[in-house]
C-alpha cells in the first residue's frame, strides 16, 4: 500500500524525534561516564571465606555460615559480583595488607609477616625464616597515591598495621593514623567502639567529599578483638565473634551512601586480610591463619557498583593485588602503574553478566608465599595456583602437593604422584616467580637440634600482640620517588 504524504511526514517526524532523544540518552551517558566514580573498599580482620551467610560459590551449600547472620553482607552480595576463587595474599595481616595497597605481592615487597613475636633468640626449628620488612616502603606508589595524582581526596580509617609511618606519607588525606591491632587507643578489644566510630568518620568523609564536588576513595580496615563475645557460640574466633555487630556497620554505611545519593556512581570492594584461625573455622576448607593450605588464603571477595550485575557468582581467580588495578581503569587514572604491580584490572569481569573474562596479569600464575613457622602450619612454604590445580610446597619437609581446586576444595587429595606433569610444571613456575622478585627464603639451621625442637603446633613466630605499631627492620620506609 502507498504511504499518503501525511503519513510520511508523521513518520520523518518520529523518526527526527527518536534521533534526537537518542543522542541526548547517548550524551548522558557519556556525561555520567565522564564523572569519575567514588570507590570504598572494605576490609574485614580474619575473616574465612564460608564465615559469612553469603554463599560464595553457587555450587557448594557449605560455602556460606549458618552461624552468622549478615544482612548488609547479603545486600552488597544482590547488587553485586562475588568471587568463589576470591584469596587474600598470604595466610597473615601485614603482608595482605601491603598487598592491597600497592598491588604488589609480598615476596616481592619482602613483607612476608607481621611486626610482632619475635623474640630475637636462637630458632629452635629446622630452618631459620628469614627477616621481613616490617615498614611499607614510601617509594612504593599507592592506589591512595595514584588516585590523588587524578583529582581523588582519600581516607583510611580502622586498622593500618603496615608500618609506623602515617597513612599521610602514602597519599591519605584523613586516617585513624598508623594504627595496629589495639586501634587508636590501644586496648585489647577496639570493637564495637571502633567498628561504629570508623563509620561514622567514613560516612562524613564522603559527605563532606561530595559537598566539595571530589570523587573520593575511602577505606575501612576492621579490627580483631583479643577477648571472646559473652554468649558466644563455642567456634567462633576473637576475629570473628562481633561479625553480626560489625555487619551493622556496614549496613550503616549502605545507608550512608544512599542518603547521600552515592550510590549509582561508587564501586564497593569487600574482602579480608586472610582466613580465620583454627582448622575448624574455615570448613569446608582445610587450614587457616598462617597456612597456605585454602582456609589461610580464600577469603569472602565481592564487587559492587555502576554497571555491575546484581547476584552473580564467578569463578575467575581474583586477589587483593588486583584492586589497585581495577580501580585505576574504573577511575581513569593516567598514571602508568608501576612495572611490579602483580595483579591486574578485573574490569572486563565485571562488566560481564556472567562474571566471566580475562584478566591481564604480568603472570598468568598466583603466588602465595609465607616462608614462616606460625600457628602450626607444618612450616615455611609457598602455594602456586593455575587453572584450577594449586601446589604447595613445603620447604621443612621438601615435601610438594598438588590439588585440583574444584573437585577437592578442602585440599584432601594429593595428585601430586598421579600428575608428575603437572606438579612438574607448576614447579618449575613457581621457581621461575621466586627467581624473578628475589623472594627470601628460609635457610637452613645450622644448630639445629632435634631433640630441642620448637613444638610445631606452638611455633616461636606467634601472633600479633595488642599495641604492636609495626615497627622493626627497614622502619625507615624507603625514602626517594615512588615506584613506578
Amino acid at each position: 500500500m502507498t504511504m499518503t504524504i501525511m503519513t510520511k511526514r508523521w513518520l520523518g517526524r518520529a523518526v527526527l524525534v527518536s534521533l534526537v532523544l537518542a543522542g541526548v540518552a547517548c550524551g548522558a551517558v557519556r556525561a555520567a561516564e565522564a564523572v569519575p566514580p567514588n570507590f570504598v573498599v572494605l576490609m574485614a580482620e580474619a575473616q574465612g571465606w564460608a564465615q559469612t551467610s553469603v554463599q560464595m560459590d553457587d555450587r557448594v551449600p557449605a560455602s556460606r555460615s549458618r552461624v552468622f547472620s549478615m544482612p548488609a553482607l547479603e545486600r552488597l552480595a544482590r547488587s553485586g559480583m562475588r568471587f568463589t576463587y576470591g584469596y587474600a595474599l598470604s595466610p597473615r595481616c601485614t603482608p595482605s595488607r601491603a598487598a592491597l595497597f600497592t598491588g604488589r605481592g609480598p615476596a616481592a615487597l619482602r613483607m612476608t609477616y607481621v611486626g610482632a613475636g619475635r623474640d630475637g633468640g636462637t630458632p629452635r626449628t629446622a630452618l631459620i625464616p628469614p627477616e621481613p620488612l616490617l615498614e611499607m616502603p614510601t617509594s612504593e606508589l599507592t592506589v591512595a597515591e595514584l588516585l590523588k595524582e587524578a583529582g581523588y581526596t582519600t581516607a583510611h580509617f580502622g586498622k593500618w598495621h603496615v608500618g609506623r609511618t602515617d597513612p599521610a606519607r602514602h597519599g591519605f588525606d584523613a586516617s585513624d593514623g598508623a594504627t595496629s591491632n589495639g586501634g587508636p587507643d590501644n586496648v585489647a578489644s577496639p570493637n564495637p567502639k571502633q567498628a561504629y566510630g570508623m563509620t561514622e568518620r567514613g560516612i562524613a568523609f564522603m559527605a563532606k567529599a561530595k559537598a566539595a564536588g571530589k570523587p573520593f576513595y575511602l577505606q575501612l580496615s576492621h579490627y580483631p578483638n583479643q577477648e571472646r563475645k559473652e554468649g558466644a557460640r563455642p567456634g567462633r574466633d576473637s576475629a570473628t565473634a562481633d561479625a553480626d555487630e560489625i555487619d551493622k556497620t556496614f549496613g550503616l554505611l549502605l545507608d550512608g551512601l544512599e542518603r547521600l545519593g552515592l550510590t549509582g556512581s561508587t564501586y564497593i570492594f569487600y574482602t579480608a586480610d586472610h582466613g580465620g584461625q583454627g582448622r575448624t573455622n574455615n570448613a569446608p576448607l582445610s587450614g587457616g591463619k598462617g597456612s597456605v593450605l585454602e582456609g589461610g588464603l580464600r577469603v569472602p571477595f565481592l564487587i559492587s557498583g555502576p554497571g555491575i550485575a546484581g547476584d552473580v557468582c564467578s569463578r575467575v581467580p581474583v586477589t587483593a593485588c588486583d584492586i589497585l588495578p581495577t580501580i585505576a581503569e574504573l577511575a581513569g587514572a593516567k598514571t602508568p602503574l608501576p612495572a611490579g604491580v602483580e595483579g591486574g584490572s578485573l574490569v572486563a569481569v565485571l562488566r560481564d553478566p556472567a562474571g566471566r573474562g580475562a584478566v591481564r596479569r604480568t603472570r598468568e600464575e598466583l603466588v602465595f608465599h609465607f616462608p614462616h613457622y606460625d600457628l602450626g602450619n607444618g612450616g615455611p612454604a609457598t602455594a602456586i595456583l593455575l587453572g584450577g590445580y594449586k601446589l604447595i610446597r613445603n620447604y621443612e619437609t621438601k615435601q610438594t602437593r598438588l590439588f585440583a581446586l574444584d573437585q577437592d576444595p578442602g585440599e584432601s587429595r594429593d595428585l601430586s604422584s598421579r600428575m608428575p606433569e603437572k606438579a612438574a610444571e607448576l614447579g618449575t613456575r613457581l621457581d621461575a616467580y621466586l627467581k624473578a622478585v628475589s623472594a627470601q627464603m628460609a635457610r637452613p639451621n645450622p644448630d639445629y637440634d632435634p631433640a630441642k625442637a620448637s613444638d610445631p603446633n606452638d611455633p616461636r613466630e606467634g601472633g600479633e600482640r595488642r599495641g604492636s605499631k609495626g615497627g622493626g627492620k627497614g622502619g625507615g620506609g624507603g625514602g626517594g620517588g615512588k615506584q613506578r
